[in-house]
């Protein structure tokens, strides 16, 4: 069983397997596109990428420790020329793998491992659209973020005003309602007390008899 052995052997010793990923590694950065079984190319993506990620320094320690893995001179010259200027950029991901599908013998699994960079169709189309957007590292995205924090408050405090602005006219009209009912209120009130005063003049009426009972008694 092989719990926990993520290394495909690939069915060869470990000379012939090392063989068979340093041709393929070679073929791979001189073509920059080549066609295999999918149990090749992703090993083989394990395999070249430290080797690329390398050639973005040129120096001579990188030059000899990619050398051990490729023994080609003229694809060390190709690695640390070419495709080292177009991955410049890149902060990993240089291949690519694409599925093709069964083969037509021993229906083994086919793909393509190309380098992302040299791969025209899809960069002219990028460029057509107006380019795609780079791509943020996590460094950048972090200081985003800070910048952000910084300026959060500040538009906070921008947009202060403007709601205390908004209501105070609410307070205005709840001042002008409650001045309006005062009025109204005062307006009623001489008229109650006019009722009051045409009562009190109503009330002394004294009828004849009343007033010989009146006299009579005086």
């Amino acid at each position: 069983m092989r719990h926990g052995k993520k290394v495909n052997h690939l069915g060869r010793t470990s000379s012939h397997r090392k063989a068979l990923l340093m041709n393929l590694a070679v073929a791979l950065i001189t073509h920059k596109r080549i066609k295999t079984t999918l149990a090749k190319a992703k090993s083989l993506r394990v395999y070249v990428e430290p080797l690329l990620s390398r050639g973005k320094v040129d120096s001579t320690h990188n030059r000899r420790i990619v050398f051990s893995y490729l023994q080609d001179k003229e694809t060390i010259t190709e690695l640390f020329g070419t495709v080292a200027s177009k991955i410049g950029d890149r902060p990993g991901g240089y291949t690519r793998i694409i599925r093709l599908g069964e083969r037509f013998g021993d229906a083994a699994e086919m793909a393509m491992i190309e380098l992302v960079d040299f791969n025209e169709l899809l960069l002219s189309d990028k460029k057509a659209d107006g380019g795609a957007k780079k791509k943020r590292t996590r460094r950048a995205g972090g200081a985003a973020k800070a910048t952000d924090k910084v300026a959060a408050p500040a538009a906070k405090k921008e947009a202060a005003p403007a709601k205390v602005e908004e209501a105070t006219p609410e307070v205005e009209e709840e001042e002008v309602a409650v001045a309006a009912v005062e009025t109204e209120a005062v307006a009623e009130a001489p008229a109650v007390e006019e009722t009051a005063a045409a009562e009190e003049t109503e009330a002394p009426e004294v009828t004849e008899g009343d007033a010989t009972t009146e006299e009579e008694k005086a």
